[in-house]
This record gives structure tokens, sequence and C-alpha cells, in this order.
């Protein structure tokens, strides 16, 4: 990756469930307003701006940035399902690394509803109906009633415990791991511990997924904003995390000609954390902490290895090793990732890059993992796209 950009500044709000019934447009805003006061730029000085959520009508994005200034910049707005926030930091870097702009926004927010995921337009073609036909041909038809994202993670997770004896209980751990992080980040919604026991015992969603290993349908908002680092020298800006290599992918044939794994998005997360290992100039060693896709304990355990954490079919003895943690070989999530963190669509993309932004600048508190200088960010929506983000910490 020959363009040097930098991450100048971030900003997240907390985030909440919906009943707590906070507006698309304070969300965003309100993590706009953030991620530039940390950055040390103006609404003013920012060129280009890039809005993402899923869960809206169009031109959202503008009515969110308009509550903080109106300065008549270009606003996109970007919808790639859950890697919606990614997609847009994803732009947000080829704008400045492309010599088009020197400052750019990538922002997200999402105002969720309660309950599970839903598709709202039923009088078309779904853009997961390839998906769903997959796990037709694999599994047959699923219950109905059962969420549509938990019966495709959750078949996936089967076919992982089918091929290679991966215990029910050892998913059930993420979990665990996950509130105990949680329990230091104020950003969280869910920060109360919870046992091996409680998680097995909540109640059954689809193939080894319990309740309490679905990540929980929230609201807020995330902010981050790029500059290059010509720019950031030149105003005297500190901005030492450097976007090192980036990669989004989407499916190819072999997504639909595996087992469910494939279909949730192993090969198109494979295949993007190999070209943005190859650009950085560093492999999955050496990496020390990362924020990765758990809507579902089982899309955990199986990014491990499509990320290259863990050989393929070793994901288990990662979780039993506690290679996944603090005191392991990769501390995997340490705002408490999705599970706990929550998942308002567009805005999680750009919470991970917050929370290794702060590990990176040391400034993460009791969640820092010591002497971090290299960060991994991956995150995907299903129909399908994949962006993993590595970052680095210069001088």
């Amino acid at each position: 990756m020959a363009a040097d950009v930098r991450v100048a500044g971030v900003g997240m709000v907390p985030f909440a469930t919906p009943k707590a019934g906070k507006q698309y447009q304070d969300l965003g805003g309100e993590a706009v307003r953030v991620a530039l006061e940390d950055s040390g730029v103006s609404l003013e000085d920012v060129q280009q701006a890039f809005a993402s959520y899923v869960y809206g009508d169009s031109t959202c994005g503008q009515v969110a940035l308009y509550g903080v200034g109106m300065t008549g910049i270009p606003v996109v707005n970007v919808n790639n399902n859950c890697s919606s926030g990614s997609s847009g930091l994803f732009l947000a870097r080829q704008a400045v690394a492309s010599g088009d702009c020197d400052v750019a926004i990538a922002f997200g927010f999402e105002q969720m509803q309660r309950g599970a995921l839903v598709e709202h337009w039923a009088d078309r073609t779904s853009p997961l109906s390839a998906s769903l036909e997959r796990h037709e041909q694999l599994h047959g038809a699923p219950p109905e009633g059962t969420p549509m994202a938990a019966v495709l993670f959750g078949s996936a997770g089967q076919d992982h415990m089918e091929r290679f004896g991966t215990s029910a209980e050892t998913f059930a751990r993420i979990s665990v791991k996950a509130r105990t992080h949680a329990a230091d980040n104020p950003y969280a919604v869910f920060r109360d511990p919870i046992t091996l026991e409680e998680v097995l015992a909540s109640p059954q969603v689809h193939g080894p997924l319990t309740r309490l290993q679905c990540c929980p349908p929230t609201s807020g908002g995330a902010a981050v904003v790029l500059v290059s680092a010509d720019y950031a020298r030149a105003k005297g800006l500190d901005a030492k995390v450097r976007i090192a290599g980036q990669a989004l992918t989407t499916d190819k044939a072999s997504s639909f000609e595996g087992d469910m794994r494939h279909v949730v998005g192993f090969d198109i997360a494979a295949e993007a954390a190999q070209k943005a290992y190859a650009q950085a100039g560093i492999g999955p060693e050496d990496i020390p902490v990362v924020e990765l896709h758990d809507c579902f304990t089982t899309n955990e355990l199986l990014s491990y290895e499509a990320l290259g954490l863990t050989p393929e079919g070793t994901g288990e003895k990662f979780v039993m090793d506690g290679d996944n943690t603090y005191g392991g070989r990769v501390v995997t999530n340490p705002s408490g990732g999705l599970l706990s963190k929550g998942h308002p669509l567009g805005a999680t993309g750009l919470a991970q890059c917050a929370e290794l932004t702060w590990q990176l600048r040391g400034t993460a508190g009791a969640r820092q993992v010591e002497g971090a200088r290299v960060a991994l960010q991956h995150n995907i929506g299903l129909g399908s796209a994949a962006v993993v983000t590595v970052y680095e910490s210069v001088a």
C-alpha cells in the first residue's frame, strides 16, 4: 500500500438498546463531533464524507451531517449490510490515498428496531437468496420463525462441529470471554459477567447457538477522520496510526460450493486477510490484537481460522488454550465485540477502528494490550462483503 493514510481522529457514542429511543441523526452527528475534536481538524477541513447505515431511507447520511454543519462537501451513503462501516472506511481511505482529498470522514450509525434482523422488502428477490438456497441444499429448510442470520451462522458452526469435532461448549466459552472483556468498556451495552453454565442454559436458537451467543440489536454511532501523512505533518496533527493494509472482497463461486462456513464468509475473509497482510508486509503471527466480526460465537471461531490466527480446524484448541484473550497469543475483541458491545450495523466497523486506534495509541485503559503496535480489523456483511484492515503505530 503505497499511499500513507493516517487515522487522525476517532469517536463513538455509547451503544444502547433500541428501547433507549435514540435517533439516527443524533447518533451519527455526535460521533462526528467527537471524532473531529479528537482529530484536531474542523468540519470545514473535511473534503469528503462517507456515511454508512443499513436501516434507513436514502440520504440519511446528509441529515446526520447537516446537524453538525452544512459545508457542501460530497456525502456518499454506503450500505453493505453488516460491513457497511468498514466499507465506508475503505472508500474514505481510497479518497485520501488517491490524492483526491487530504481529509475524509467515514461515519456510521444505526437506529435499530427490537428483535432479530429482518428484510423489509418482501416483494423482490432477497440479496441472501443464494445463501438461503445453499443452506436448504445442505441442511434443509430451517424451522419456521428462526432468525435468518442465526440459521446461517448456526449451521456454519454445526458444519465446523461435524468436520472437526468442535464441541458446543467451546462456542459458548467465547461469550464468557466477550463479557469479561466488555466489563472494562464504557461503550458496551452488556458488561455484566456471565458463566459458561448460563450461556449454555439460555434459550436455544439454532444449531449450537443459544441466545447468549447472539449479538444484540443496538443503536449507536461511530466516526473516523482520515488524513494524508503530509497533511498531518503540515498541520501538526497527532496521527501516528497508519492504515498499513486494507482489502474489500466479495463472493466467488466457491462461497456456494462448500459447507456453510463458506456461505457465511470464510473464503472472502481469508482472501481479504491475505491481501491486507501482503500490503502491510506482515503475517498473522505478528498480530497481538484484533477486533473481528463476532455477530455469533460461531463466526468468531470461524474467523480465527479464516484470518490465519490459527490453522483451519484448530479453532477449538485456540479457545481452550486461552490464545484469544489477555495472556494468550492474540487478544480478540478487547472491546467485548459485537456480542457484548452490541451491533448497530452501520457503526460497527468504525467502532472497531476506534477501539484499535485507542489500542495503538496506548490509551485503551484497562483494556490495553501491552506493547501493541500492530492491529487487525475484520468486518463482514452477508450478501456479501468482507473488509480486513491492518493498522500500525508509526513515529
